[in-house]
C-alpha cells in the first residue's frame, strides 16, 4: 500500500514538472535586448516591419489558436482601446499559430496587423512556448467561461494546439525591447493599462 502510494505521488511531481516546463525555447528576450529585424507579411499580403521607424513602439503579441475563445476576449479590450493605443505611439502586431485562411474570416476585420505562424517559427525565435497549465491555472478559468460566452467570437478547431502560452513585446524603434512578458497561463498576457504605462 505504501509503495503505491509513493508511485502514485511521484507519478504526480512528474506530471507537474513536466506541466511546468514550456516546450524548449529557443531564446527568452526581456528589456534591454535588441529584437531581430524582420519583415513579416499580414494575412492580407501586406509587409510588417519590426522594428518599425515609423512606429514610435511596436507592440508583438503572441496569441494562441484563431478560435481561441480566450485570445479572442483579449483581443476585443484590444479593438476597444485600440484608438488610445494608437495615440500613444504603439503599433499592434498579432501572430497566431493558425494559417492565414483560419484567420481571415474573424481575424482579418481587425484594424492591426495579423500574422499568421502555423508552423510556428517565431513562436521559437521568441521563445513563446506550451505548457499544461495553460488551462489548468485556476486564474484562466474565469477567462474561458467569459470567452465563451463573449459576442462576436471566432470560431475553428485548435490548430497547433491548445496548450499555448501568449507572450507580449514592447520593441522601440531603434529595436530595443522596452519590456517583455511571458505568460503563465493563457490570459497572462499585458492589459491596455499596463501596455500604456509601459510607453510612458
Amino acid at each position: 500500500m505504501k509503495k503505491k502510494l509513493l508511485v502514485s505521488l511521484a507519478v504526480i511531481v512528474a506530471v507537474w514538472v513536466i506541466a511546468r516546463l514550456a516546450v524548449s525555447p529557443e531564446e527568452k528576450f526581456k528589456a534591454g535586448d535588441v529584437a531581430p529585424a524582420m519583415h513579416l507579411t499580414n494575412i492580407h499580403g501586406t509587409e510588417v516591419s519590426i522594428p518599425n521607424p515609423k512606429s514610435k513602439w511596436v507592440h508583438l503579441q503572441f496569441r494562441r489558436f484563431a478560435g481561441c475563445p480566450i485570445c479572442n476576449l483579449h483581443m476585443q479590450s484590444i479593438i476597444q482601446r485600440n484608438t488610445e493605443i494608437e495615440a500613444a505611439g504603439i503599433r499592434e502586431v498579432v501572430v497566431f499559430h493558425s494559417p492565414k485562411e483560419a484567420l481571415l474570416a474573424f481575424q482579418g476585420k481587425f484594424s492591426f496587423d495579423i500574422i499568421d505562424d502555423p508552423d510556428k517559427k517565431l513562436y521559437a525565435r521568441f521563445g513563446v512556448g506550451e505548457s499544461l497549465f495553460a488551462l489548468l491555472d485556476i486564474r484562466v478559468w474565469p477567462a474561458i467561461v467569459k470567452g465563451i460566452s463573449t459576442k462576436p467570437k471566432p470560431e475553428g478547431d485548435p490548430g497547433g494546439g491548445a496548450l499555448g502560452l501568449p507572450a507580449d513585446f514592447l520593441i522601440a524603434a531603434d529595436g530595443k525591447i522596452t519590456a517583455s512578458h511571458y505568460g503563465k497561463h493563457a490570459y497572462d498576457q499585458w492589459s491596455v493599462d499596463e501596455l500604456l504605462a509601459l510607453a510612458k
